[in-house]
């Protein structure tokens, strides 16, 4: 079973900055690209930016263009989101997962708990 935790939200004043973290464990990790995920209150889940599986390509969501930085680190599982410049309608919860690369489609149907992220003065 594939297992996710997400970390490194909070609360922060617009124009602040926050890194996010996600441990991803049981699968092979280094062979998917992933992306990162974010819900607002009363809207659909969105993608926010994918990451290739070796690091090497990006992409990302045209609202968070400019702003936020996907990384990776395999040798740790872990993916990482740095976010700037943030908004208040940046609040919302983020979530990680395997992910088609072009697509940004989740590959896996379970989620971890995600991470808080409330940008407000």
């Amino acid at each position: 079973q594939v297992h996710l935790v997400e970390s490194g939200g909070g609360l922060v004043r617009p124009g602040g900055s926050l890194r996010l973290s996600c441990a991803a464990s049981v699968f092979t990790f280094g062979a998917y690209a992933m992306s990162w995920y974010r819900q607002a209150p009363g809207k659909e889940r969105e993608l926010v930016a994918t990451i290739s599986n070796t690091g090497g390509s990006t992409l990302y969501a045209d609202s968070v263009k400019g702003r936020f930085a996907i990384s990776r680190d395999n040798a740790k599982n872990t993916v990482f989101l740095q976010m700037n410049s943030l908004k208040p309608e940046d609040t919302a919860v983020f979530y990680c997962n395997a992910a088609d690369y072009w697509s940004g489609s989740p590959q896996f149907g379970s989620w971890g708990q995600g991470t808080q992220v409330t940008v407000s003065s």
